[in-house]
């Protein structure tokens, strides 16, 4: 292979190709562009629904995202890309409270129903401003069935048979996993764990969805049926989705908007559509 024959970007190619995760950060620090909390706001219609502002977050005494504004309309779809490292999913993990906010301030709704959700408990942004986080894969309980999982999603419910009404409607939504509801989560194919994922966290019926890497390890038929529900969630259900995905050419195809982080700050930031046009991107995260 000659370097002409060479496939350049992040996650782009084979492993002779790739460039390294330290060359992308470095170059995609190069192409930082200076955005405006107007420019922000513009790409969420005007009425941000979820606002990050000046936030300072990491874990213990390390500081991994640095004066961080973030801006996503309701009903809308934002993707956060990036090389490794560079802070997408501690976004995540700051929104639900799963890591040490320093500064700065996390704030649902607007006008007079602008809530400050920084300081709240992971229990309290579900139940008391709707936000579900579904991780990354791997977090079903293999020994209980479809149905247990289910109902453990609703565990904030005051009461059980609440959770197990939820179940329910989960079900009439989705008849693959109705059909299994007494098997095993353990014995599930790849896309049907993650639709049990997904699921789980819409039994307690939340506004915001946090999706972390929607797509790992799965097959690309698996890939697009997930996508597909995400975009029906999104477009036909109304709810706000916020996500972290490697494969940045199948995530900004799907999202309204689109964040590239580079060491902890917002690099670039534009339409999804933009972003895959935009030759900058293009070289560093979409395979040239």
């Amino acid at each position: 292979m000659t370097d002409n024959d060479k496939v350049r970007g992040y996650h782009g190619g084979n492993v002779d190709s790739v460039i390294s995760v330290e060359e992308v950060t470095r170059q995609a620090a190069a192409i930082a562009e200076d955005i405006t909390l107007e420019q922000l706001d513009e790409l969420a219609g005007n009425e941000p629904y979820l606002s990050i502002n000046n936030l300072v977050a990491g874990y213990g005494q390390m500081e991994i995202l640095h004066n961080l504004d973030l801006r996503v309309g309701k009903g809308q779809s934002l993707c956060l890309i990036g090389p490794n490292g560079a802070g997408k999913s501690t976004i995540l993990h700051a929104i639900f409270g799963f890591n040490r906010i320093f500064s700065g301030s996390i704030e649902i709704g607007s006008g007079d129903d602008k809530m400050d959700v920084t300081s709240l408990t992971p229990n309290q942004k579900l139940s008391q401003a709707g936000i579900a986080y579904i991780l990354q894969d791997k977090s079903i309980f293999p020994g209980m069935t479809v149905e247990e999982n289910l109902w453990m999603g609703g565990f904030l419910k005051d009461k059980p048979q609440e959770a197990k009404v939820a179940a329910e409607a989960v079900f009439d939504k989705y008849s693959r996993l109705a059909d299994r509801r007494k098997h095993k989560a353990g014995v599930l194919s790849g896309g049907e764990r993650r639709l049990l994922e997904i699921s789980r966290a819409l039994v307690m019926n939340p506004e915001i969805l946090l999706v972390d890497e929607p797509s790992i390890g799965l097959e690309p038929r698996f890939i697009d049926m997930v996508f597909d529900i995400l975009d029906d969630l999104q477009n036909n259900e109304g709810k706000t989705i916020i996500m972290v995905e490697q494969n940045a050419k199948k995530g900004l195809e799907f999202a309204d908007i689109g964040y590239v982080l580079v060491s902890g700050q917002l690099a670039i930031a534009g339409k999804g559509d933009d972003l895959l046009k935009n030759p900058k991107v293009g070289e560093l995260f979409l395979g040239g």
